[in-house]
């Protein structure tokens, strides 16, 4: 048995009794539409972040650099928010090759972001491709 599967002490889960197949179906479509919409949110949030990044935002409000604005506004530190600089970079990258002398009516979705996330990569898979666009992008 794994770590997670054993009983955690302190945290007592309601026992349960056993699912039957259609249920446990539902509750993988639920947890997979939760996860499709995590995807999305988190490639929303990266172009929001990118796009203020891109307008330098922090100027006008005030603050001396995109590090004391992040801190400042979101309590993010400065590595996470260009991690999520990365993801964005990695988002328009991938979509750019896979549109790239594409049929428009042959993608799944016209806003760059969620068609990139159509194709299923993790948060994780996008970071570790930001580094390689231009691989992405060759034939």
């Amino acid at each position: 048995m794994g770590e997670h599967d054993q009983d955690q002490g302190d945290v007592a889960e309601p026992v349960r009794p056993p699912l039957t197949a259609a249920q446990a179906r539902e509750v993988t479509a639920g947890l997979r539409e939760a996860m499709a919409d995590v995807r999305r949110s988190v490639a929303l949030l990266a172009a929001r972040v990118r796009d203020a990044h891109a307008a330098r935002v922090w100027l006008p409000l005030g603050f001396t650099s995109w590090e004391a604005y992040c801190d400042a506004e979101f309590g993010i530190s400065r590595t996470q928010a260009y991690r999520l600089l990365d993801v964005a970079r990695a988002l328009g990258a991938i979509q750019a090759a896979v549109t790239a002398g594409t049929d428009p009516s042959r993608t799944r979705d016209t806003d760059p972001a969620a068609a990139a996330l159509d194709y299923d990569l993790s948060q994780r898979a996008l970071i570790a491709v930001s580094g390689r666009a231009g691989d992405v992008a060759e034939p």
